[in-house]
C-alpha cells in the first residue's frame, strides 16, 4: 500500500470524526417573531460560550414567523457552522419547539432561554460551571440572592411571586424560581422527561420531575431585564394573568396529588 495514501485516509478519516463529533453544549432558541432580537442574540449566545470546552451549537427552532426570524438566522448560520436552523411550517407552541429542539440537539448538555433578551446570554458560563460541578440541571433564578426582575410590570411581579409562592407549598422549596424558563440541563435528564404543558408550566413540571427522579437542581442568580425588541409573548394585564395562571395551578395540583397528566 502507498504510505502516502494511507495517511491520507487517516487524515481524511479524523476530519470526519471531528466534523461527527457533539458538541459539549446545545443551545435552543425557540423563537416566533424575534427579528428584532435574533441575530443579537446568537451572536452574544456565541460569545458567551464559543470557547467552551468540547464546542458548542446554538440551535434555533422557528414556528414559520410572519417577520420572517427564521431567514435572519438561517443567514447566519451560512457563515457560521455553530448555527442551526430549524423552520417549522405546521408545528406551533413553546413547549412543542423546546422539546424539537432537545430530540435534535447534538450536544451532551441541553439549554434554553427566552429570545427576548431578557435573559443575559453572558450568564450561561455560571449555568455550565454549575454542571461541570455535578449538577444535572442549572437555572438561572431570580429569587436566589444576587438574582431580581426588573423586567415586568408590577402585576406580572405579583403573578410570578405568587405562583412560585404556591409552588414552593405545594411542591417543596428547594426550588426558589420554578417558572424560570432559562435552563441548562444534562442530555440524559430528558431520556424519559417529555417537557409538558402550553406556556411556563413546563418549567413547573419538569423542575419537580426531575427533582422527583433524583437530579441535582442548581440555581444561578440573574437579572431579568426589559426585552429589547418586539412584542411581548407574556400576559400584559391582570385578565390576562389569571387566564394563564388557571394552567399554572392545575399543574401544580396534578404535581401534588400524582396525577397523570
Amino acid at each position: 500500500m502507498n504510505p502516502s495514501l494511507s495517511t491520507a485516509d487517516s487524515a481524511v478519516d479524523r476530519m470526519a470524526e471531528q466534523l461527527e463529533a457533539s458538541p459539549q453544549i446545545t443551545i435552543v432558541l425557540p423563537t416566533y417573531n424575534e427579528a428584532g432580537n435574533i441575530e443579537k442574540l446568537i451572536r452574544r449566545t456565541i460569545d458567551a460560550l464559543g470557547n467552551y470546552p468540547g464546542g458548542i451549537e446554538v440551535m434555533v427552532v422557528d414556528d414559520d414567523s410572519p417577520d420572517r426570524t427564521w431567514e435572519l438566522a438561517t443567514k447566519v448560520a451560512e457563515t457560521d457552522e455553530q448555527v442551526r436552523v430549524i423552520h417549522r411550517r405546521t408545528e406551533r407552541g413553546l413547549t412543542s419547539a423546546l422539546n424539537r429542539g432537545i430530540r435534535d440537539a447534538r450536544g451532551e448538555w441541553i439549554g434554553w432561554m427566552d429570545c427576548d433578551m431578557s435573559m443575559p446570554p453572558e450568564d450561561w458560563p455560571w449555568l455550565a460551571q454549575a454542571l461541570a460541578d455535578g449538577a444535572d440541571v442549572a437555572i438561572g433564578s431570580r429569587y436566589v440572592p444576587g438574582g431580581s426582575d426588573v423586567a415586568h410590570t408590577l402585576t406580572g411581579r405579583l403573578f410570578s411571586r405568587t405562583i412560585n409562592l404556591w409552588a414552593g407549598l405545594m411542591l417543596g422549596w428547594s426550588i426558589k424560581d420554578y417558572t424560570s424558563g432559562f435552563v441548562l440541563a444534562r442530555k440524559s435528564v430528558f431520556n424519559n422527561l417529555e417537557l409538558q404543558g402550553d406556556y411556563g408550566e413546563y418549567c413547573i413540571d419538569m423542575l419537580y420531575r426531575a427533582k422527583q427522579a433524583g437530579c441535582t437542581i442548581r440555581e444561578i442568580p440573574y437579572v431579568c431585564v426589559p426585552r429589547m425588541a418586539g412584542e411581548s409573548k407574556t400576559a400584559q394585564n391582570a385578565w390576562g394573568y389569571l387566564k394563564r395562571g388557571v394552567n399554572y395551578v392545575k399543574t401544580l395540583f396534578r404535581l401534588r396529588l400524582g396525577l397523570d397528566s
